[in-house]
């Protein structure tokens, strides 16, 4: 029978684009890699690489293999959720991953629920940026990942994954506690345009595109007068006056500092979603299904809750 992690490194060396890439995410050696590919291709009768200088290129037999693979995964991804139905009392581990505020505000609720309700049950969390929890998602080293729908987050119809939204969540300003904005209760983001702002560095991650998206949709570029990499020390930041930032609900700051979240009005109120990312097939397995009702009930009242599956 074939052997389907080998197709699963061929799916990697197409989605990363190189062996070695591909390797990489599976924590082995390239040339462990290519052995494998090169056995594969000799167990199909059929070339599934071939050189492009010093790298290699997929075959048309490959990519015709592909096809059909990412149906033979997504199977056997349900025929793994079936198995993991007859099993009593699953241990785990079950594997989450997500972004910075993800974690914060879902993931490591959901999790401490879980563990609450069921202390044997093991539970493993990473966090990371979307592209990399895709990166994980598709390597079979998480279960669940959460992930903002992105231009690196899988588009809906992928064939490897299986995603719905999660939450839909404004965006608000934070600014110091003395702040004339402080007393009010909204305003409209074209009224921040004369402020100092704080963003996330820009090769952080991407809500600093973002907020330049939204700022330049209410009509202004602002004045990025500072540039943090935590959500803490930009709350640092915004309470000790050196200006204002634009956050999502999920986000928060240490408790000491003197920030009001001040909730934005008017037409185009930002707004983002959060989603739920699995293998395709996996969504059935009885861990999967209560890390993602976990997660789902973990979502905050200052959320909108999207309906669950």
């Amino acid at each position: 029978m074939m052997d389907l992690r080998r197709l699963h490194m061929l799916r990697l060396v197409h989605q990363y684009g190189t062996v070695t890439s591909a390797a990489e995410a599976l924590h082995l050696t390239p040339s462990a890699v290519s052995h494998q590919l090169r056995e594969l291709a000799r167990e199909l009768k059929v070339p599934l690489l071939e050189p492009q200088g010093r790298k290699v290129k997929l075959t048309p037999a490959a990519y015709l293999l592909i096809e059909h693979a990412d149906g033979l995964l997504a199977k056997w991804e349900e025929t793994l959720a079936d198995l993991e139905s007859h099993r009593a009392g699953a241990a785990g581990p079950l594997r989450m991953c997500g972004f910075t505020t993800a974690v914060g505000g879902l993931v490591a609720p959901a999790a401490g629920a879980l563990q609450r309700a069921d202390p044997d049950l093991a539970i493993e969390i990473r966090e990371c940026d979307t592209d990399v929890a895709v990166g994980l998602l598709a390597a079979g080293e998480t279960d669940i990942a959460v992930i903002e729908p992105t231009p690196e987050a899988p588009p809906p119809g992928d064939p490897r994954f299986d995603r719905e939204p999660l939450l839909e969540e404004a965006l608000d300003l934070i600014v110091p506690a003395g702040h004339p904005f402080a007393r009010r209760g909204g305003v409209r983001l074209e009224d921040a345009a004369g402020e100092a702002w704080i963003s996330v560095q820009p090769e952080g991650c991407a809500h600093h595109q973002q907020v330049m998206a939204y700022c330049a949709a209410a009509g202004f570029t602002p004045r990025i007068a500072h540039n943090a990499t935590t959500w803490s020390v930009i709350w640092a930041l915004v309470g000790n006056g050196l200006g204002v930032s634009l956050v999502p609900r999920l986000a928060g700051g240490p408790a000491d500092q003197e920030v009001v979240r001040v909730p934005l009005t008017g037409d185009g109120v930002p707004r983002r979603r959060v989603l739920t990312c699995v293998r395709r097939g996996s969504r059935g397995n009885p861990l999967i299904a209560r890390g993602l009702r976990a997660l789902h009930d973990a979502v905050p009242d200052r959320c909108a809750r999207m309906p669950a599956a």
